[in-house]
């Protein structure tokens, strides 16, 4: 899929609070909670590959999941490791666009 501005970060910040800070080039900013995006993970352990069916049971995540790495994956994701280990994860940029506005804060 080729990036466009709505689909191109030009700023990440993580805040305090443990929420995700994305600005958008076309101008837009989505804040993501840690715990949403943990819950959300697209590898293959928490998502069936086929179906795209949520394989990971949500109360297993804990409430208090942080991120302890963040890093981008050549110019199109972000890969996450969070404190409760898990690391398979890779957030595409126009995949966390999709999931503005669901169940989570935008600004």
């Amino acid at each position: 899929m080729p990036m466009t501005p709505a689909t191109t970060p030009i700023r990440l910040n993580l805040r305090k609070d443990e929420q995700l800070e994305i600005e958008w080039q076309d101008g837009h900013r989505c804040v993501y909670p840690i715990g949403y995006l943990r819950r959300m993970c697209p590898c293959a352990a928490c998502r069936d590959e086929m179906t795209g069916a949520a394989l990971l049971d949500p109360a297993s995540v804990p409430l208090s999941v942080a991120p302890t790495r963040i890093w981008s994956v050549g110019n199109y994701a972000l890969g996450i490791t969070f404190s409760d280990g898990h690391g398979s994860g890779i957030y595409s940029f126009p995949a966390l666009r999709r999931m503005e506005g669901m169940g989570f804060e935008d600004v």
